[in-house]
């Protein structure tokens, strides 16, 4: 069983969904960090910076941290992944 679940039938684990801060833009403002309450984010006190701790508990198509974020420091992958995952689970259902 998926530690995160499932989205449409496909484990979560499976699934390249998630941020990706660039540090050269990040400033540490923490407003993705404060905007996330899935726990994707940490903080890290070294560096000053949000990062990415737990990638799996961002739900599956959500973007909003990105929005959030003045620098533009936070991408996420083409949403075209997640229609090519519907198509593969709708291919393996047959």
């Amino acid at each position: 069983m998926s530690k995160y679940g499932d989205w449409r039938g496909i484990p979560r684990e499976e699934i390249p969904w998630h941020p990706t801060v660039d540090l050269e833009k990040c400033v540490g403002c923490k407003e993705c960090y404060n905007f996330c309450s899935h726990g994707v984010y940490d903080w890290d006190e070294k560096n000053k910076k949000t990062k990415v701790v737990e990638p799996y508990s961002c739900v599956v198509g959500c973007s909003s941290c990105m929005g959030m974020c003045p620098q533009e420091a936070i991408s996420f992958p083409p949403l075209t992944i997640l229609k090519n995952l519907k198509g593969r689970k709708e291919k393996a259902g047959k």
